[in-house]
């Protein structure tokens, strides 16, 4: 269940950056998984790619398949401190400041410039986000981006949830689930005019491993599914099923503690 994604720089994108790595959206996120939206998005940028171009990336993702799950990540029962986060207008908030007292999914993505996680953004706001609102549960999108790229996000995919930044990773690290780039990846991007360290927040290219988390009102952590390989993403049956099995039993495993 693990994946990994090809860089997409989609806001502020410099000049020659490559056609494939802007690759059109015309997938219907209404009537297909997540998966096989990624799927088509995959070959829709191996088609577009000069030869060799996605080849580091392929490599990383292969890597990252490999290493699994990490070692430091969160289990259900822990408490989820008290983060500051940034509000895409640059204004300073917090983890509690924006959940109170209720329950919570949260989101960890790379950055607007992956296009998985465009894609999963889009998903969660379509189909997602309807079905957490009839239950008075909050969706947020936490990334290591400056405020621009939450807000670049939050406008490309018109998503109506609050999308935050987490600078320097500090809620994603509580959770166990930070990577960083391989060097040939880094080279890569580069190359094709992204650059991680500059749409970080901090100036690292530390990045989150995409991560759903349920955190119920009293801020602890009921369910997690976190995906190594950034071109795979938590499913939205998926979720909802991690949401009904914490309301019946309390602290259960999300899918990847099973796996």
């Amino acid at each position: 269940m693990y994946a990994v994604h090809p860089y997409n720089r989609v806001s502020r994108r410099p000049r020659g950056t490559h056609s494939f790595m802007r690759a059109p959206m015309t997938i219907h996120t209404h009537d297909t998984s997540i998966a096989e939206q990624a799927r088509e998005l995959t070959a829709t940028m191996t088609s577009q790619a000069p030869a060799g171009a996605l080849s580091p990336f392929t490599a990383e993702q292969a890597a990252l398949r490999a290493e699994g799950i990490p070692a430091g990540l969160a289990r259900p029962g822990f408490v989820v401190p008290d983060l500051p986060l940034v509000e895409v207008g640059g204004q300073a908030t917090s983890l509690y400041a924006i959940t109170g007292s209720r329950t919570t999914v949260l989101v960890f993505y790379r950055g607007v410039w992956g296009p998985y996680c465009n894609l999963a953004l889009r998903t969660y706001q379509e189909r997602l986000l309807p079905q957490l609102a009839g239950r008075g549960v909050e969706l947020l999108g936490i990334s290591p981006q400056t405020s621009r790229g939450s807000l670049a996000m939050r406008q490309k995919n018109e998503l109506t949830f609050p999308v935050l930044s987490d600078v320097g990773n500090r809620l994603a690290a509580c959770l166990g689930i930070l990577t960083r780039p391989t060097p040939d990846a880094l080279a890569s991007l580069a190359g094709l005019g992204i650059d991680v360290a500059a749409a970080n927040a901090d100036g690292t290219v530390t990045v989150p491993m995409p991560t759903v988390a349920i955190v119920d009102g009293a801020h602890v952590l009921r369910w997690i599914d976190v995906h190594p390989d950034y071109t795979s993403r938590t499913e939205v049956p998926d979720i909802m099923a991690g949401l009904d099995a914490s309301a019946s039993a309390g602290v259960q495993p999300g899918p990847a503690d099973l796996s």
